[in-house]
């Protein structure tokens, strides 16, 4: 079923107030309803029940008699049609008892032939003699209607049939204020099996050491019980393991890995409710989206700084936000859409679950854990009522000139044309995200001058070049083409680029004494999916750069291997052809993919 929703943007003062709208009137939901059929339903078939099951009769058909059974309908028996179904008495044999006999079998024949079957002969009398003018008309043996579709059992479920989440996906697009109350049935076994195999094999495990590949011998036998547990309430979400890695500040990322029955679920749970939220998501938001990837966002920016008037950036970044996300209005802003209890149950589950750190159990109070599957979906969802939809508003209020916006999970960029409104709308934004527990980094957020006149304005005022910024891995700046016109250099940020290749010298060193085909093939498959991200116009000259760092670590590590090295420059080079691929661009320009992606938009898509 679904409900209508008021409530659109969240603007409130506090997290109990986010539902203080809501409209009463429900609706069915893609044909689905918790109501009671109108027809009797045989519980071990399914199927409705027939009024030789549910009244005694005679062989006749007449003397009809309610069933002592109060399992059966207790419906009067009635000729002809009922509920628009024309139901038929058996004709075949059964015993008698007494004056009133019963049909012994509960299930009717099905090859028996039914009173309509059998033809009528008709036995009124001519009117006019041997020859009349005018005789009676008989019937023959009726005509099967198998091949017609079964009568709707009400007027609109017809066109409210359920198409699974299609049918969620047409309904979410149809009404942006709907709230959905009966989800859950969408997890089947077949959504499970097909969330297990959508997950990473090479994963780590949980807390319960399971692995993806052991879990797959026993993957048949587990699911049916997985989905039971499901449906019934008696699924228990496992708290995370505790990692840690390094970020490119030096300092360490905390990550939360699930137990693999918990990532099953969880993608599960996010394929459905992506069905709805992908509807609801606006254009500039970027990050763990299909169709919305990291290149996708960096074309976006790139079109819109070219084709828009843009004199001022914002580069924002939100203080460790994956730590610092509010259960309650998380929860708050979910009820948006989801009506279901059994689903918003399933998520406060999964978010007050806790980490296991040095095998000590941590509750947790706010917060998703980085690495989670169904965390990637629900900080869209925290910052699509938090951000999104705020700063949608905030730019058409006034006159405020022209606003570029382009968010990638907690990262975004937002382009202004004048310095006053950019000023104005950081002021704002940081009281707007104080309101839902999130704060604005103060090293990584900067305002610069940045676009086509930024070189001149900085000249003018007697400052140097223009100031750069990082976004998705690459440092924009403002150059030129080769006809003199304005262009965003994007750039490999070398900050990211020395601590790779320190990694690769670090394995070339320790594993300089095995087989060369070897390194030379892990060589291989690491330059190539480094190429396949960083190899975008205006990078070749830093690529190239990089690949010659790379082959000279490569050589320092085989001329390790021996005090009497043999190899010589020629021998070397044979090995550089053979294993490292050479640097070319395997990216179209940004104006070209972005605007051949989207021919109906005719200017950028962040407007």
């Amino acid at each position: 079923m679904k409900v209508r929703y008021g409530e659109e943007v969240a603007n409130h003062s506090g997290p109990k107030s986010c539902g203080g709208a809501r409209e009463g009137a429900a609706e069915a939901l893609a044909g689905e309803t918790d109501r009671p059929g109108i027809e009797p339903r045989n519980p071990e078939s399914g199927m409705p029940t027939l009024l030789s099951e549910a009244e005694g009769n005679t062989e006749q058909g007449v003397n009809r008699k309610p069933c002592d059974d109060p399992a059966r309908s207790k419906t009067l028996g009635t000729s002809g049609s009922f509920l628009h179904r024309s139901w038929e008495i058996s004709s075949a044999p059964a015993a008698m008892a007494g004056g009133a006999g019963k049909v012994n079998n509960r299930n009717p024949a099905v090859n028996a032939d039914e009173k309509s079957d059998m033809p009528i002969v008709p036995t009124k009398p001519p009117n006019k003699g041997t020859e009349p003018a005018e005789a009676a008309e008989g019937r023959g043996v009726a005509k099967g209607n198998t091949e017609k579709a079964t009568a709707p059992r009400t007027q609109s479920r017809t066109s409210c049939a359920s198409k699974g989440l299609e049918g969620v996906r047409e309904a979410a697009r149809r009404d942006r204020r709907l709230r959905f109350t009966a989800l859950l049935h969408h997890i089947t076994t077949e959504l499970l099996a097909a969330s297990f195999y959508a997950l990473k094999r090479q994963a780590a495990a949980g807390v319960d050491g399971v692995s993806w590949k052991e879990y797959e011998k026993v993957l048949q036998d587990r699911l049916p019980g997985l989905h039971r547990k499901i449906h019934t309430g008696a699924y228990r979400a496992l708290p995370s393991r505790r990692v840690y890695i390094p970020k490119a500040d030096g300092r360490q990322r905390p990550l939360g890995i699930a137990s693999v029955e918990d990532k099953i679920v969880q993608q599960a749970v996010a394929t459905v409710l992506s069905a709805i939220y992908e509807e609801d998501f606006l254009g500039f938001s970027y990050g763990f989206r299909q169709g919305h990837g990291q290149h996708d966002a960096l074309d976006a920016l790139t079109s819109a700084i070219r084709s828009q008037k843009v004199n001022w950036v914002l580069d924002a970044d939100i203080r460790s936000f994956f730590d610092q996300i509010d259960h309650e209005w998380m929860m708050r802003f979910l009820e948006h859409r989801i009506a279901d209890k059994r689903i918003l149950r399933l998520i406060r589950l999964w978010l007050e679950a806790g980490v296991i750190e040095d095998g000590v159990r941590k509750p947790s109070e706010k917060g998703t854990p980085q690495g989670a599957v169904i965390s990637p979906l629900l900080a869209n969802v925290y910052l699509h009522y938090a951000y999104d939809q705020w700063v949608h508003a905030w730019r058409r209020k006034g006159d405020r000139g022209c606003v570029i916006v382009v968010r990638y999970a907690d990262d975004s960029v937002v382009g202004f044309e004048k310095k006053t409104t950019a000023q104005q709308f950081l002021e704002e934004l940081r009281e707007r995200l104080g309101k839902f527990g999130l704060s604005l980094h103060p090293d990584k957020t900067r305002l610069i001058n940045f676009g086509r006149f930024a070189a001149e304005d900085r000249h003018a005022r007697g400052e140097g070049k223009p100031e750069t910024f990082d976004f998705l891995g690459f440092t924009h700046c403002c150059g030129r083409d080769r006809k003199g016109k304005f262009q965003v250099v994007r750039l490999t940020v070398k900050t990211r680029m020395r601590k790779t290749l320190t990694a690769i010298r670090e394995t070339l060193y320790r594993r300089r004494h095995e087989p060369v085909p070897v390194i030379g093939a892990w060589l291989h498959r690491v330059m190539e999916g480094y190429l396949r991200y960083h190899a975008i116009p205006t990078n070749l000259f830093r690529l190239g750069g990089f690949r010659s760092e790379v082959c000279r670590a490569w050589l320092h590590a085989l001329r390790r291997r021996s005090q009497r090295t043999r190899l010589n420059w020629e021998r070397y080079q044979r090995l550089v052809h053979r294993y490292i691929p050479n640097c070319r661009v395997l990216h179209p320009y940004p104006d070209k993919r972005f605007f051949a992606s989207h021919p109906t938009l005719g200017k950028s898509r962040m407007r």
